[in-house]
């Protein structure tokens, strides 16, 4: 299957996005004061290891995400590389 050009970048932008988003979400999460992620002793809580899961989950699913828009980019680059060769040959060859 071949992507579009705008869904390769739309794909890799949102690996990228994820990257940045769930990061964040899992150091503001390890850092939480508020009683939900660690109780008083401390001790990681329920509410931690479901949000630490869905945080890896949703991470790893954005980076495969992102892996398949930045080979659809790199594709396209590749082709569009490809045509400027050949129109460079055929320059060559009408000039010879």
């Amino acid at each position: 299957m071949k992507l579009s050009r705008p869904v390769s970048w739309f794909l890799l932008a949102f690996g990228v996005w994820s990257w940045f988003i769930w990061i964040t979400f899992v150091k503001n999460l390890w850092q939480d004061g508020s009683g939900l992620a660690f109780d008083d002793a401390g001790d990681p809580t329920g509410y931690f290891w479901v949000h630490l899961l869905l945080a890896i989950t949703s991470f790893l699913l954005g980076t495969g995400v992102g892996a398949v828009g930045f080979r659809g980019v790199r594709a396209w680059r590749g082709e569009l590389r490809n045509e400027r060769d050949d129109e460079h040959v055929v320059q060559r060859q009408r000039q010879g």
